[in-house]
């Protein structure tokens, strides 16, 4: 496994962690970002977490299947 594909999988753990986290306690996540407590701020927050989710299993999954088909 090279150095590259650790610190990608480990970048897209620390996204996919931060997704989860706002998807599990909407109203947390936007208190620590000082969004107004209403009922789009929690719409907002999950939609953001559902990216974040995305994201990271965009950027891990296609590094780890592009380093696993270059060297195989």
């Amino acid at each position: 496994m090279t150095r590259a594909l650790v610190l990608i999988d480990g970048a897209a753990a620390l996204v996919g962690g931060t997704g989860i986290a706002m998807l599990a306690r909407p109203a947390a996540a936007a208190r620590l970002m000082r969004l107004p407590q209403a009922e789009q701020s929690a719409y907002i927050v999950r939609i953001v977490g559902a990216m974040l989710i995305g994201a990271a299993l965009f950027a891990g999954g296609f590094a780890t299947v592009f380093v696993l088909t270059v060297n195989a």
